[in-house]
């Protein structure tokens, strides 16, 4: 079944933080949402024209899905496209586990159809990959894509569409200043070449690179990025310094800049966003031009902070 191209936005917005309790300083991130500022996150996104939503079942088992589809439902669905995932590690023992989740899925956002469906990690390429076939004839699917494969099951999976003519149309992979592992990979290079976008996620690493954060004033101490982070931040004060710099030339926040970095590489970053004004940053984080130098001394300094970002379900892109 045949459907029109996926709409390719400068940014993608990201719910992970939605699958946190809502209550101050719990979950993951620590967040805080409420529902007004939800709905008013989602109004300002419409009216600044992004309109990608990347969510998936795991980020709060549900919680998070069940908060975007009440959200989106007073918009047109055609207003809006939805991504969500298919993550192996939380698959059911029934006889089609892929279709399963997506029907939970397709419920909880409210809709009969996902505009872009991920495979979430790779977990055993050969066996998840020819479940998303029917899925992309029957319509409920329209566009396909892996999140957190290497190369190797990249081009593995792309093989195995093909032979039913359809193809990978996206990558997902954590892609920022201190973790260009799939660039190192070739990854950034194949996508390139065979013209599939590249999602960057964890682009400002879960607020380390957004400026926020310091020695002084560190993550919500009982989040769970804390435990990662928080350890890291004085490594990464010149690397953060450096973002401010450059912003305060181009009249932006430290992370806008790291954000108009990961789009002037050539990928569409995926930000998420938990307060209405990050929707503003992220209109003035796709207009900015960084010169060549200003990319060159930001990777330097990067690799100067010598530290590791790599997610506790990620493996090394670079084997």
């Amino acid at each position: 079944m045949e459907h029109d191209d996926l709409k390719i936005p400068p940014v993608a917005l990201g719910t992970w933080a939605w699958g946190d309790t809502g209550e101050a300083g719990r979950g993951y991130f620590g967040s805080g949402l409420t529902r007004a500022d939800v709905e008013a996150m989602v109004d300002k996104a419409h009216a600044a024209g992004f309109r990608l939503w990347d969510t998936a079942m795991v980020y709060g088992m549900g919680r998070a899905e069940t908060l975007l589809g009440e959200v989106l439902k007073r918009l047109p669905r055609s207003d809006y496209q939805l991504a969500t995932k298919f993550t192996p590690q939380a698959a059911g023992s029934g006889d089609h586990p892929v279709a399963d989740m997506l029907e939970h899925s397709l419920a909880r956002l409210g809709t009969d159809y996902i505009d872009l469906y991920w495979i979430h990690n790779p977990g055993d390429v050969v066996r998840w990959t020819p479940q998303l076939i029917p899925l992309l004839k029957s319509g409920k699917v329209r566009h396909v894509g892996v999140s957190n494969h290497n190369l190797d099951e990249i081009q593995l999976a792309n093989r195995l569409l093909g032979e039913a003519g359809f193809r990978i149309e996206a990558v997902q992979n954590h892609y920022s200043l201190l973790y260009r592992g799939s660039e190192r990979a070739g990854i950034l290079e194949y996508c390139r070449s065979q013209g599939i976008p590249f999602f960057a996620y964890m682009v400002l690493e879960q607020g380390a690179l957004s400026g926020k954060y310091s020695p002084d004033h560190p993550m919500p101490i009982d989040s769970d990025r804390a435990a990662t982070y928080n350890a890291m931040l004085p490594q990464l004060k010149t690397l953060t310094d450096a973002l401010s710099s450059i912003g305060g030339r181009l009249g932006a926040s430290a992370a806008e800049v790291a954000t108009a970095w990961a789009i002037a590489k050539g990928t569409t970053p995926i930000v998420g966003v938990t307060r209405p004004q990050h929707v503003d940053g992220l209109v003035r984080a796709s207009r900015l031009m960084l010169t060549r130098d200003d990319i060159v001394d930001l990777e330097a300094i990067a690799d100067a902070a010598g530290v590791s970002t790599r997610g506790w379900w990620e493996r090394e892109m670079v084997v």
